[in-house]
């Protein structure tokens, strides 16, 4: 009885003594293993944000400088580079357009820290109820960190990144700054970013001037930018839009009867004008930015002499005219400023520009071996003999192969025969031939040969347009010029034209005669008579052997218009092709 009594106690005194250490055990167990996540965790966060990018320089990060190129009325006609829009602000925009996106996208943004919990629970427990992921709880802060800094992997990972992100940049910047970023950042249209670009490119204006209807079109964007775009899916943009209405009035920042107006307001955007019927002209302009002013690295405002009205009305014309060839034209005023350049009849299968490049001018080139004849004493209505002619063992025909014996100056102009400008440079020497050329500002890269009497050295559209602008601008001087002033963002002139006065090239009574046959070359019986309309002054064809080239160049009022086709491959056209069909015609349609 005794042992068993004193076993029993000892039992029981055991008992007493496992019980509170297996509990303490799994209590410290427990600590140890929360301790031991806690760590991993920790481990896995500080690797998480050692991965994470250069915050400063993805805050300021670098870009190809863009530029903006504006007509000769300043109106804009396209940029370069431009992958973001002009920075917007809380305090630049119309408060509307900024409460637009608050309103939909996170309407407690000022009264909540980085991550808005209350959103994230709400977020959480419609996804339950629907049993898929139907709504988000991001906050602008974190969706302004996703944009600039992260990539779009769904990942665990990221998501860590995410919210390392949002509480540092709302630690660094207050809540106006972050909206900011947001609005200058997040990317909604063809790869640029910003809701300035959005605007541009959907309404054709800057943030700053979008009305209450077109911010929340904007707006409406933000959750999926295709799928809401009012371009392309312009009944769920309008729906949406209409949504955002109703809570800009929930949130009290617009009025009921503000958001009627708006309502009637909403439509699908209208897609922007096709700049590629430009980029010949702004790929022209920026090759001479960089001449001018050399590298630059800040943005800039590039003030150029383009007529838009008439690149338009050309770049529709020549490939229209043209059919299966090439095609260049461009226009010039008198002085220089060129209004007009379409270096090919479709800049998106092929960017290189026509008008710069060198081909055979043919016959179009004659009027400077006339202009020497002129200065030396001739007149138009001096007699030469058009007759079979050969020099060395360059023996070129007409081309209808036809001769008119004696004939005035002004007929064989007129005409285009080949054998006269041949005799005349025989009279007066090729080397006062190639003088007259370089005088006109084309004779460097002309080859002292007779065939080049006749147009065989090559030469561009822009400089045989040149040639005849000093002819029509009473023989003065004549230096094309695309630039006038170039300015950076901030309306500080960087570069501003400042002309030298021309000189006189050539002598008034000269001038006179040149016109005086031009006119004749678009009169019925001239080889231009195609090109005639009114306010034409006159104009020269031109073709090149084998009808490799076909050129027209004529004037109409203070226009000197410069045409060209051929193929790039420099094989033959059909034989009816010559600058007196196809070129004259173009130039016609230009002008009527």
């Amino acid at each position: 009885m005794f042992w068993k009594s004193t076993s029993a106690r000892e039992n029981v005194s055991r008992n007493q003594t496992n019980g509170p250490s297996r509990t303490l055990r799994l209590l410290v167990w427990c600590i140890d293993l929360f301790m031991l996540v806690l760590v991993a965790v920790a481990i896995y966060v500080v690797i998480i944000f050692l991965q994470m990018p250069s915050l400063d320089a993805i805050l300021h990060e670098t870009r190809p400088a863009a530029v903006v190129f504006l007509d000769k009325d300043g109106n804009e006609i396209r940029s370069s580079n431009r992958i973001m829009g002009t920075p917007v602000s809380v305090e630049t925009l119309p408060p509307y357009v900024w409460q637009a996106i608050v309103a939909i996208e996170d309407k407690r943004f000022f009264q909540h820290g980085p991550i808005d919990i209350r959103g994230i629970t709400r977020a959480m427990l419609s996804n339950l109820m629907h049993g898929r992921f139907a709504a988000g709880g991001s906050s602008i802060t974190q969706q302004t960190a996703k944009n600039i800094f992260l990539s779009r992997e769904k990942k665990v990972s990221r998501k860590v990144q995410e919210l390392i992100l949002s509480y540092w940049l709302e630690n660094r910047f207050d809540k106006n700054q972050v909206l900011d970023l947001y609005m200058n950042r997040v990317s909604l249209v063809g790869g640029m970013r910003g809701i300035d670009a959005a605007a541009r490119v959907m309404f054709q204006t800057s943030a700053n001037k979008l009305s209450i209807a077109q911010a929340a079109q904007i707006a409406a964007m933000l959750k999926a930018p295709t799928t809401y775009s009012p371009l392309i899916n312009p009944d769920k943009n309008i729906a949406r839009a209409r949504i955002i209405l109703q809570e800009m009035v929930r949130q009290g920042y617009i009025t009921l009867n503000q958001a009627r107006i708006a309502a009637k307001e909403l439509a699908p955007a209208k897609p922007a004008p096709n700049t590629n019927i430009y980029r010949y002209w702004t790929d022209f302009v920026l090759d001479e930015v960089e001449s001018t002013i050399g590298t630059f690295e800040s943005d800039m405002y590039v003030y150029t002499t383009l007529d838009m009205g008439l690149q338009e009305h050309i770049a529709e014309v020549l490939p229209q005219k043209v059919g299966e060839y090439q095609g260049a034209a461009v226009a010039m005023e008198t002085d220089g400023a060129v209004r007009a350049m379409v270096g090919g009849t479709n800049y998106q299968e092929s960017q290189f520009n026509r008008v710069l490049a060198l081909r055979q001018p043919g016959s179009s080139f004659k009027p400077v071996v006339y202009l020497v004849a002129l200065e030396n004493g001739m007149t138009p209505d001096a007699y030469v003999n058009d007759s079979p002619f050969t020099i060395g063992d360059y023996s070129p025909q007409n081309y209808n192969n036809r001769y008119y014996g004696d004939i005035t100056l002004a007929t064989a102009f007129a005409k285009s025969v080949n054998s006269v400008p041949l005799k005349l440079t025989e009279k007066f020497g090729i080397d006062t031939v190639l003088n007259m050329a370089g005088r006109l500002g084309v004779g460097n890269q002309l080859r002292r040969e007779y065939s080049t009497v006749l147009g065989a050295s090559e030469m561009s559209l822009l400089d045989l347009t040149t040639i005849y602008a000093v002819i029509w601008n009473e023989g003065y001087s004549v230096r094309p010029y695309s630039i006038t002033k170039i300015t950076d963002p901030n309306g500080n002139v960087i570069y501003q034209r400042n002309p030298s006065e021309p000189l006189q090239i050539l002598m008034p009574q000269t001038v006179e005669y040149m016109t005086e046959l031009l006119a004749n070359v678009i009169k019925l019986g001239g080889t231009g008579h195609r090109a005639e309309a009114p306010g034409v002054l006159g104009g020269k064809t031109g073709t090149s052997n084998a009808n490799r080239d076909a050129w027209f160049v004529g004037a109409w009022n203070n226009l000197i218009i410069g045409v060209w086709m051929g193929k790039d491959d420099f094989t033959s056209m059909s034989s009816k092709i010559t600058g007196g069909t196809i070129p004259a015609e173009i130039f016609h349609e230009i002008v009527k």
